[in-house]
């Protein structure tokens, strides 16, 4: 992964193991942050299928819009793009019919497993550097 850190935000290059996506993935305030179109890459899925999950989320007070939602401008764009926190991303992977979603939820679950049983999360590539 490729670190890049413009003023108050960390980006790194997500490229999946088996090489098939590659995203930038925006981390600030202790969260990373994806755009519906970096969603639907991560799920190989519809855009449009996204924003109805995601609707679908709001509608369903399952989570908050205001604390979930955050505009960023985008280099090259006049409009601020929406891009939405890990929370949100997790919840429409669970909603998510396709194999990258599954993989995601298996991953999502592996990690949170492991921080139940240890009662803290380690990040072994920060301990390797």
């Amino acid at each position: 992964m490729t670190k890049i850190k413009p003023k108050g935000m960390e980006v790194e290059i997500y490229k999946s193991s088996d090489g098939e996506i590659q995203m930038e993935v925006k981390l600030k305030k202790d969260t990373i942050w994806l755009s519906q179109a970096q969603m639907a890459n991560l799920f190989e899925i519809d855009r449009t299928v996204i924003s109805k999950h995601i609707n679908n989320i709001f509608k369903s007070n399952e989570l908050k819009e205001i604390s979930n939602v955050q505009k960023m401008h985008i280099t090259g764009t006049d409009k601020p793009t929406k891009f939405y926190n890990l929370d949100l991303i997790i919840s429409v992977g669970y909603r998510v019919n396709s194999k990258k979603a599954t993989q995601f939820r298996i991953w999502a679950t592996r990690i949170l497993k492991q921080h139940l049983l240890r009662g803290y999360s380690v990040n072994e590539k920060l301990l390797l550097a």
